[in-house]
């Protein structure tokens, strides 16, 4: 499984982002205000560009459908905007999500103290149960259904839940993804308990091992969630990999997957 990326960089010239929309503020939580984020921003920036000259801010909280955090530079002005679960995260979890915007859009290598201190955040129990909320009520999940002009979905997750699962296990939604994606050839999205399988294999030259080879490996994910180690994601535990090596062709699917 893939997991969408949290930060985005971009130096085109990008329009600026909309004005910011306001989230409701829980009593006796702290929230900084958008001059506070802007010195924030500015001594990261100094510490990554110590001689350059420093560009304007603006830097707001945003109703993204995730955890996201943008970052454009148009015009000499640093277009901000940071998801609004982080708008009371301590200062240490701010400066680092500065730090790794700052470092991606300038090429710089991102320090490993910033990256640590915001999967430490983001992992913790409340963040993590905040995040699938709002992609639950915000996020849409868009497909074209799980019947295929060759493959239909449902009944491919039936066959290998009998195989594999005993037929214990729920049926989520399944779906061919909207568009013919190349490097998410296949996730499962628990905040919408769906698994999306790439429209690429729904193709009649596409042996069929490598369409349930996908499935049962999402499959594996509904059943194994992400864990959080320290400050890492366990993503695929040792349970996960070792039934995964129970799929019959699991060797020649994954051969198949990178030719792709």
């Amino acid at each position: 499984m893939l997991f969408p990326n949290l930060f985005s960089s971009s130096s085109a010239s990008n329009p600026p982002p909309p004005p910011a929309k306001s989230r409701t503020r829980v009593a006796g939580q702290r929230t900084r205000s958008q001059p506070e984020l802007e010195v924030i921003f500015a001594v990261e920036y100094r510490q990554l560009r110590p001689r350059a000259p420093m560009p304007g801010m603006h830097v707001s909280f945003y109703k993204f459908a995730h955890v996201n955090n943008t970052i454009r530079l148009r015009d000499g002005i640093l277009y901000v905007r940071l998801s609004d679960l982080l708008e009371t995260a301590p200062e240490s979890v701010l400066r680092a999500i500065a730090h790794i915007l700052l470092a991606k859009l300038y090429r710089k290598p991102v320090g490993p103290w910033a990256s640590i201190r915001f999967r430490q955040h983001v992992g913790s129990d409340k963040v993590s149960r905040d995040a699938q909320h709002i992609r639950q009520s915000r996020g849409r999940k868009r497909g074209l259904g799980p019947a295929g002009s060759v493959y239909h979905l449902n009944e491919i997750f039936d066959a290998l839940n009998l195989q594999f699962f005993d037929g214990l296990m729920g049926r989520p939604l399944l779906t061919w993804s909207a568009h013919a994606a190349r490097r998410m050839l296949g996730h499962y999205d628990a905040a919408h308990n769906t698994i999306v399988i790439s429209r690429i294999f729904d193709r009649p030259q596409v042996p069929r091992y490598a369409v349930e080879y996908l499935v049962y490996h999402e499959m594996l994910h509904l059943k194994h969630p992400v864990r959080m180690r320290g400050s890492r994601r366990c993503v695929h535990p040792p349970a996960f990999q070792r039934e995964e090596q129970l799929f019959p062709q699991v060797k020649e699917a994954k051969s198949y997957l990178k030719k792709l």
